[in-house]
């Protein structure tokens, strides 16, 4: 017997043993993989670029099935780093592995996770030099007995300024770092970077990796003639989400990690009664 006949020999006795019957009659709502990092290749508003993404994947599993084969679902993620580096991934680009996830585990509801950070160039306002800012992207796609949904979210980092501490005091104001956190379910595909767009135009300031003298007056003075408290911010952005038809639905908040104090200040609004 060869060495080839060896090996298909032993595969055929081989158990399955996650496809044996399981009598305790509990199915499992959500069980894969997590904290798999992978590189992909994402597209968006000025281009595609090559991401590391930390990866998950699940599934629900039935109450007759002792466990789920969880090497096709690190071979999905295989799969999808190789395709992206040909055809990169978008916003609205999840469904078909989401497709795949539930084809090849015969399973009617499963999710998969991505995170990752995407960077973009920005201009400063006044010497117009040119850097490089980092946003950390969840993208999160779901099937549930036969609906797909897509939820997408970023997280912007801002200059927040306190429109109290500008009032009471003779000059000056507190102001601070302030992370806002977009998360929307389009009903089309949209831009991680018109996202961003909305955190950073409704701040007291936009934030820049690199500054000249000139540019540092600039954002300075925008964010004192432009002061926002935590609740500014998150109602700022809703009032923007509301508007656009684009959205199924969304949330919205903001941390100002506070210069004056030692905690952070938070809001959040919530609006998903559409969905």
């Amino acid at each position: 017997m060869n060495s080839k006949q060896t090996i298909l020999t032993h595969s055929s006795v081989i158990p399955d043993v996650q496809s044996e019957h399981d009598s305790r009659k509990l199915p499992i709502d959500r069980v894969g993989v997590k904290r798999l990092r992978y590189p992909i290749y994402f597209e968006d508003k000025f281009g595609a670029q090559p991401v590391v993404a930390t990866c998950a994947a699940d599934i629900m599993l039935v109450a007759e099935q002792k466990g789920t084969h969880m090497s096709r679902l690190v071979a999905l993620f295989e799969e999808m780093s190789a395709v992206t580096q040909k055809k990169p991934l978008r916003v609205g680009g999840l469904q078909e592995w989401v497709t795949r996830l539930l084809d090849s585990l015969h399973a009617q509801n499963g999710a998969i996770e991505l995170l990752f950070t995407l960077f973009m160039r920005k201009t400063a306002p006044i010497s117009k030099i040119e850097s490089t800012i980092n946003y950390e992207v969840r993208l999160y796609a779901e099937c549930k007995n036969g609906v797909y949904c897509e939820k997408v979210s970023v997280s912007v980092p801002v200059t927040s300024l306190c429109p109290c501490s500008k009032r009471i005091s003779d000059y000056g104001a507190h102001n601070q770092r302030s992370v806002l956190t977009v998360s929307v379910v389009p009903k089309v595909p949209v831009f991680i970077a018109d996202l961003v767009r909305v955190g950073e135009e409704e701040a007291s300031s936009e934030l820049f990796a690199l500054l000249k003298r000139v540019d540092e007056k600039y954002v300075t003075e925008y964010a004192y003639d432009h002061p926002r408290f935590v609740e500014d911010l998150v109602r700022a952005m809703a009032q923007r989400l509301i508007d656009d038809p684009r959205f199924a639905g969304f949330s919205v908040e903001a941390e100002n990690f506070e210069s004056i104090h030692n905690h952070s200040a938070y809001a959040k609004i919530d609006f998903w009664q559409s969905l």
